[in-house]
């Protein structure tokens, strides 16, 4: 899960890049990256926040009227430096490329890009890998000047022909224009929007149109799957059915990676999560037990708590504090910076939960670790009883498609029952969503999404590529690249305290 970004425009556009990149922080804290163009490339990426990342002499320099962006969270390769995005290729003509998504034959495109095309790749990330794979296929069309709309088209007809799984990317080709695609499944999202300059228009591609309104652009519609959406260098829109495609939306997009003022394919995330907490009210009104008050644990818990509070007719309280200062857990490299910061991530109000009984309302449980903490603190605050609700059902596999849930291992649910994981966490009832109404809960924006990608609820995957095999193989390589990262990290830290000794 990345956030990923293209504006074509009449005038530079680096201003509206980094504002949209900041709109799109939430996809992705590990680093962050622009590319620019005017007759020749503009680069600055970095590890770090968008805000960290950028400043006011790097912002001055990204001259042009084209131009893409990216915020990055680790799923495939590392966080190392190196592998933050755009990636960039010199031929043909140039191009950058900002990819949301993982591919899940990346070795075998890998092989065939060293042993076949005699390329070079500086990285471990898939990204990389798509990027050549899109170079070699526009090469492949012989191009000469000016590419034209069909020789795009042409040349994606290759790449979805090759690569597998998930992959929402946006490219900048020099002195040609943007192109945007969307894998034939739709895993993950993308999105266009346009604005009036003068009698002309300008175009923005991007993960989320959360990020339109602040930019002034206008939702014009979501990218179907299979569909390449290329804006030339003249800013004439050209799109193109490439290959037929059907509709698999990341059900995991509603419960927790998107934004709630985001629409996606036709349906309200902060919606669609209301109604997961009105169907949830239904299962715990079952179990007859005494609510003093519903509290969410912020954000997205918010409006499943609040959609469930309503329903049962019950107080919703904001009785846990949120440090805005620490970056969202789930999505840290390494599980020992993930640890470190649940310590100080959430603090109570004790007066919304001394001697009460309270219902915690969160939008899932991955690890355990964060719920176990929170039940803790709650605890510690003087609550009489504490309840558990999840909008999610059961996560029991990993998402082989660009979510950090890379083995069976990490995921408590797939090793434990509900009843052993309410004593691992502490609580005196653990309440899950179903899968069924999780479904319902998003088709009741937009009936015409008839499947999703819910592998991590079900083990059932939309691309047939994903095997059992597949999944431990990507989560073993995974495995050994996030304990490369935790020992450097350690062995940072232990250099940064010798250097104050």
């Amino acid at each position: 899960m990345c956030g990923i970004l293209a504006i074509a425009g009449y005038r530079d556009v680096i201003q509206d890049l980094y504002d949209g990149l900041i709109l799109l922080q939430h996809r992705g804290q590990d680093a962050a990256g622009i590319m620019t163009y005017n007759s020749q490339f503009h680069l600055k990426k970095a590890n770090g926040l968008v805000q960290d990342v950028f400043h006011e002499k790097s912002l001055a320099r990204l001259k042009g009227t084209m131009g893409i962006g990216h915020v990055r969270y680790p799923t495939a390769g590392c966080s190392s430096e190196f592998e933050a995005q755009p990636f960039f290729v010199s031929t043909p003509f140039g191009i950058a490329l900002g990819h949301n998504g993982n591919l899940t034959n990346s070795g075998e495109l890998r092989k065939f890009l060293l042993e076949k095309e005699y390329r070079h790749l500086n990285t471990n990330s898939d990204s990389e890998v798509l990027l050549n794979i899109f170079s070699v296929a526009l090469r492949n069309q012989r191009p000469k000047g000016k590419l034209t709309p069909e020789q795009v088209f042409s040349a994606m007809r290759s790449v979805f022909k090759h690569c597998k799984g998930a992959y929402s990317a946006v490219a900048l080709i020099g002195g040609q224009g943007i192109v945007g695609f969307r894998d034939p499944h739709g895993i993950r999202p993308l999105q266009l929007g346009k604005r009036k300059f003068g009698m002309k228009e300008e175009y923005i591609l991007a993960s989320e149109n959360s990020a339109f309104r602040a930019l002034d652009f206008e939702f014009v519609r979501d990218v179907q799957p299979g569909e390449v959406v290329f804006i030339d260098s003249k800013n004439r829109l050209h799109s193109s059915q490439v290959r037929q495609g059907q509709l698999n939306p990341c059900l995991f997009e509603w419960v927790y990676l998107a934004a709630p003022d985001s629409t996606i394919d036709g349906v309200n995330v902060y919606k669609a999560r209301v109604r997961m907490g009105e169907a949830l009210a239904k299962r715990i009104k079952d179990a007859h037990i005494h609510i003093d008050s519903v509290i969410p644990v912020p954000d997205t818990g918010r409006p499943v708590a609040a959609g469930l509070a309503g329903k049962l007719k019950v107080n919703y309280r904001e009785g846990l504090i949120k440090n805005r200062y620490i970056h969202r857990t789930f999505i840290m490299p390494g599980q020992s910076i993930r640890k470190r910061s649940l310590h100080f991530k959430l603090h109570p109000i004790e007066l919304e939960f001394k001697g009460k009984s309270v219902l915690l309302v969160d939008d899932s449980i991955v690890r355990g670790n964060t719920s176990k903490k929170i039940v803790e603190l709650v605890r510690e605050a003087g609550a009489k009883k504490v309840y558990f609700a999840t909008a999610a059902p059961p996560i029991i596999s990993p998402d082989p498609y660009g979510i950090d849930l890379p083995t069976k291992e990490e995921l408590i649910a797939a090793n434990m029952s509900v009843e052993e994981i309410r004593k691992f966490i502490k609580a005196d009832g653990l309440f899950y969503g179903t899968i069924e109404d999780l479904r319902r809960s998003v088709q009741y924006g937009n009936p015409k999404i008839k499947h999703f990608s819910e592998g991590c609820f079900t083990g059932k995957y939309p691309t047939p590529e994903v095997t059992p095999k597949l999944i431990r193989d990507l989560g073993k390589c995974r495995n050994e690249m996030r304990e490369d990262f935790d020992k450097s990290d350690e062995d940072e830290d232990r250099s940064k305290m010798m250097a104050l000794v």
